[in-house]
């Protein structure tokens, strides 16, 4: 399938937009939410595979101000922390004394860009509410702006942090058909009250963090009379579904894959 792809602006904000080339406009639409490292490259190729399913695909650059990130979240900066911590044992993500004895074999100044990068990244995790506002505009504009998709319905799915802010889009945006998350954190009980979409989730039974409040969660939406259907995976991780990473599983990503789009044709229709 022919797919076209383009960087577009909405009001202040930049996005990855890709649609099928030669379907009849206009059509639904799935925002698709950005982990930690961006719209990088895997980003932007989720996006596109859900072009070719279909539909129209926006992939909001969260770190992009006015359209231009900061020098210290580049791509190329993003990207030198990536191969720093793939170089590392998965325990030594969150283990800060590993983590600088690691740095201090790196020399300078490539030590001091992955560290004040590292920082800047790690940093936005705990400040997600702020981006609502940017994900919520970017399904106003595919509902009301976006000529391949005017007038039809717009969906969620988010990718770790991206995953934690679909399911908070969920909590603000009543407009919105569904919600998908991918290994992302809950939001607290008292916001579920205000999701009115199907939610569904992706998990890694490995990853004991969030597995471990998938309970909580399953129970506040049940309580709460919504729709979640969880999903995990015993033999996956964290990241799972992330095929440039070393935490990619490819059957939990391939049967994930099928269940989102079954999910996207009831919550999005034709």
């Amino acid at each position: 399938m022919a797919i076209a792809t383009d960087w577009v602006r909405y009001g202040e904000h930049l996005g990855y937009l890709a649609w099928p080339e030669r379907a009849a406009s206009p059509i639904p639409a799935v925002l698709v939410i950005q982990e930690l490292w961006g719209v990088d490259a895997h980003i932007q190729d989720v996006t596109r595979r859900l072009a070719a399913a279909g539909y129209a695909a926006l992939a909001p650059d969260l770190y992009a101000q006015s359209g231009q990130r900061p020098e210290v979240l580049s791509a190329e900066r993003i990207a030198e922390v990536q191969v720093f911590l793939n170089s590392l044992p998965a325990a030594a993500w969150s283990d800060a004394a590993a983590r600088q004895a690691a740095l201090a074999e790196i020399p300078q100044p490539a030590r001091s860009r992955i560290e004040e990068s590292h920082g800047a990244l790690f940093g936005q995790l705990g400040r997600l509410e702020r981006w609502v506002p940017v994900l919520a505009a970017a399904a106003r504009h595919l509902r009301e702006g976006c000529p391949v998709s005017r007038g039809r319905k717009v969906a969620s799915v988010g990718f770790c942090m991206g995953g934690a802010l679909s399911a908070l889009l969920a909590c603000s945006d009543p407009d919105l058909a569904g919600a998908a998350i991918f290994y992302g954190s809950a939001p607290s009980a008292e916001r579920v009250a205000a999701i009115r979409c199907p939610v569904i989730g992706f998990y890694g039974a490995k990853d004991q963090r969030l597995v471990a409040g998938l309970p909580a969660f399953t129970e506040a939406m049940s309580k709460a009379g919504k729709s979640f259907e969880p999903h995990v995976y015993e033999e996956a991780g964290h990241a799972f579904f992330n095929d440039t990473r070393p935490s990619y599983e490819v059957r939990a990503a391939r049967n994930s894959f099928v269940r989102l789009m079954e999910f996207f044709g009831r919550t999005l229709g034709t």
